[in-house]
């Protein structure tokens, strides 16, 4: 699981071990003890968030103007072709 260093808490490190899943996420600048990060795989992170804020910004997306799952998959693949 990739998520923000905002997630960094003990409960939810060992829900996501307990998943059998691997947390990659950065470790707050409080905790004594630093975990080390998988950089590639957080690096990642940026590009599907950006992917997401740019889907957002297309109201007609947002707004889900569409009325079938297929005209809303195709101005998805639109928006990604924009970008």
């Amino acid at each position: 699981m990739v998520a923000d260093h905002g997630y960094d808490t003990d409960a939810i490190l060992k829900d996501i071990a307990a998943r059998g899943a691997e947390a990659v996420i950065p470790a707050k600048r409080s905790r004594r003890v630093q975990r080390p990060l998988h950089r590639t795989a957080y690096a990642a992170r940026n590009r599907i968030e950006r992917f997401f804020s740019d889907i957002k910004h297309m109201r007609r997306v947002a707004t889900r103007y569409d009325h079938t799952a297929d005209g809303f998959l195709g101005f998805i693949i639109l928006t990604t072709i924009r970008r």
